[in-house]
């Protein structure tokens, strides 16, 4: 069956390859999750092995979703992601609502999410106490977030393969930088895995919240499909992509809990905002401080280049397909990106970042319409497997039915806890989402009109 988007396909170059394929997954994904979340993580659970089990699970979900979407995307290797699957197995309005969620919400949450992270690391620097002071009634702060902003939609203005290709190099230099990380845990001559069955008492939120954590940290694997039309050999690198990308992110997490233990014991682990930096200063001294701090910078400022790029792809479909602004399917000429797309992303994440002001609020704001769409999409797969059984599968989900039937329903357990979790935000989130239909039936009615 062919989808509205395939004549247009061509408009978009492909330009990635493989190794941009897994670094767009691994880069995206490695944000500062890794840095944040251990010690919400110890407080929820109380046992250490309990908080490396979580991330066994979390990788395990994660990779079980890379499985589900390897298969929906060698079908429709366009750019959109779930905005064509929800298109060609729901209807146009499911696919405007995955689309519209990612436009208006989702992705300018997450990228202003990422800036405003990046510049709370660099405030806890001495050097950077200046960044909470402001100017004409903006912090510094959020000047550095804008620029950073405008900065990166800039690389990726100018074309998938410059933004490929400064994915690569960036994600490979944050994967050496973890491993040499986890190497200075490991050399702590006070080191011990006696850490492993200290224990403090666990929090009423249990090991669900710990789950919810982990899975946060293995966030943004999707982002790859959503560029699917820009990848070479899509029937291959889709896949290997995906799931390659998921099983490096997760041996890294693996290794670098692994040290944290070996170093900090779990009452102390508890008691930390970030634990890595915590290991870090433990084994090298309060100077390690600034080379954490860079780390941690770097790591986030790759995952605002896989956003970023991913992201601009979503409104440039829902626009070639009719239903919105015809302007954002703008191509550039030279550069073969989703210009205009790339613009108007950038101008609504520095909105809401001026807006918002808070990291826990985009963050709560970002989750809960991430994991929307990623039950909705994920639920495709049997709709395609029924309707269409003859479709051609360059690669079949491993575990079908039960691997993505284990991601739907652990993407509708997360969606829950967190809406409960921050019900203000998740209503404001949610009617953000419905606003969109009348949106989508003003383009539905031009679009039917210019056909008639």
């Amino acid at each position: 069956m062919s989808s509205p988007a395939t004549a247009h396909s061509g408009d978009l170059k492909r330009e990635l390859g493989l190794a941009a394929s897994v670094a767009v997954v691994v880069g995206t994904v490695i944000g500062s999750g890794i840095f944040r979340v251990p010690s919400t993580m110890m407080v929820a659970v109380g046992d250490p092995k309990l908080v490396y089990l979580a991330w066994i699970v979390g990788g395990i979900l994660s990779l079980f979703g890379a499985f589900t979407y390897a298969e929906l995307g060698t079908m429709r290797p366009e750019a959109g992601g779930e905005y064509a699957y929800m298109r060609d197995a729901y209807g146009p309005v499911w696919g405007f609502i995955a689309a519209w969620t990612w436009f208006s919400v989702a992705k300018p949450a997450s990228i202003a999410t990422v800036t405003t992270g990046i510049t709370d690391v660099l405030s806890a620097l001495p050097q950077f106490a200046f960044l909470a002071e402001k100017f004409l009634g903006v912090t510094y702060a959020q000047y550095v977030a804008i620029v950073l902003t405008i900065l990166i939609s800039i690389i990726n203005y100018l074309g998938i393969k410059l933004a490929g290709t400064v994915q690569v190099i960036f994600t490979t230099l944050k994967v050496i930088m973890l491993i040499a990380i986890a190497g200075i845990g490991f050399s702590y001559s006070a080191g011990t895995w006696q850490n492993w069955h200290t224990t403090i008492a666990p929090s009423h939120s249990g090991f669900m919240i710990a789950l919810v954590a982990a899975l946060w940290a293995y966030d943004g694997w999707n982002d790859l499909t959503m560029v699917a039309g820009e990848i070479k050999d899509p029937q291959r690198n889709i896949p290997w992509g995906l799931i390659a990308g998921i099983a490096i992110v997760g041996l890294l997490y693996m290794l670098m809990n692994a040290a944290v233990l070996y170093v900090i014991p779990a009452p102390q682990l508890a008691a930390t905002k970030s634990a890595v930096s915590v290991m870090t200063s433990i084994v090298l001294g309060p100077a390690s401080a600034a080379i954490m701090t860079g780390a941690i910078a770097l790591s986030m400022v790759v995952t605002l280049n896989g956003t970023t790029m991913s992201g601009a792809r979503v409104p440039f479909s829902m626009a070639r397909d009719g239903y919105f602004f015809r302007g954002l399917a703008t191509v550039h000429p030279k550069f073969h990106s989703p210009s205009t797309s790339i613009i108007v992303q950038a101008v609504l994440a520095i909105s809401l970042m001026l807006a918002a002001q808070s990291f826990k609020a985009l963050l709560e704001l970002a989750i809960y319409s991430e994991w929307l769409i990623y039950m909705l999409a994920a639920g495709t797969i049997f709709v395609f497997r029924i309707r269409d059984p003859e479709t051609r599968r360059p690669f079949k989900t491993w575990g079908y039915p039960v691997v993505p039937a284990v991601f739907v329903l652990s993407s509708a357990a997360l969606l829950y806890y967190t809406f409960m979790e921050d019900v203000r935000n998740s209503l404001i989130g949610t009617l953000v989402i419905l606003g969109g239909l009348p949106i989508f039936f003003y383009f539905k009615h031009k679009r039917d009109s210019a056909s008639a």
